[in-house]
């Protein structure tokens, strides 16, 4: 697969998860890109944690750079419906559980559905936002992220980075498949038909268990 649609991929199968009427938070980066991918006929209301429900699309006519911006501080836009609230009452969504789901991108991500997403030691990082609270408060946690960095796979037994969250990660979908974290492991449900189940495995420290059902993601 060519790295530049390796993104593209990604946040089209996520957009496969959501249903029509969910209440959903994206992290940074990635998760971004999954509202250009949604099915025909499913509307979601994007909820920003910085203290926004209704994010929009954004246009060079509704672009507002000084006054909305996502949780990455990127410029941002409200839509039709949308309106602002503090961040007590944001955050009061997000740990109430009214949340359905949250898209995260992750640094690693282990065999017991642990996350590392929020800090490198020793690199500047703009801070933790939302995304423990979001890890807890969430009805459903997807992280979505490339299957590996410089080729060192990112799915690992444990996490070696701080954690962000422990037991929190319901799905893992990276360019080569979608992971269900479940009390016995992860279980590789769907696989893109471009790599075989051994490329998967050899990408990924953690055993894999192979659903007996696996599909293509395609």
């Amino acid at each position: 697969m060519d790295r530049s649609q390796i993104k593209g991929f990604i946040a089209a199968r996520v957009a496969r998860e959501l249903k029509d009427g969910d209440v959903v938070n994206l992290g940074i980066g990635l998760p971004t890109l999954v509202p250009n991918y949604l099915p025909e006929g499913v509307h979601v209301t994007l909820q920003a944690e910085l203290g926004c429900v209704g994010v929009g699309v954004l246009t060079d006519e509704n672009r507002d750079p000084l006054h909305v911006v996502d949780a990455g501080g990127s410029p941002s836009a409200v839509g039709p419906g949308g309106c602002f609230i503090d961040s007590s009452t944001s955050f009061g969504l997000i740990r109430g559980g009214h949340v359905d789901a949250t898209i995260l991108g992750g640094l690693e991500v282990d065999a017991e559905g642990s996350l590392s997403n929020w800090i490198i030691p020793g690199k500047k990082m703009p801070g933790m936002g939302g995304a423990m609270d979001l890890l807890v408060g969430a009805k459903n946690v997807i992280v979505a992220m490339e299957h590996t960095a410089k080729g060192k796979p990112k799915i690992l037994n444990k996490c070696t980075l701080p954690y962000t969250a422990v037991h929190c990660v319901d799905l893992i979908i990276t360019e080569m498949g979608v992971i269900k974290v479940t009390q016995a492991g992860l279980e590789l449900v769907e696989i893109n038909p471009e790599f075989t189940v051994e490329q998967v495995q050899a990408a990924t420290e953690a055993t894999l268990i192979i659903s007996p059902d696996l599909k293509p993601m395609v």
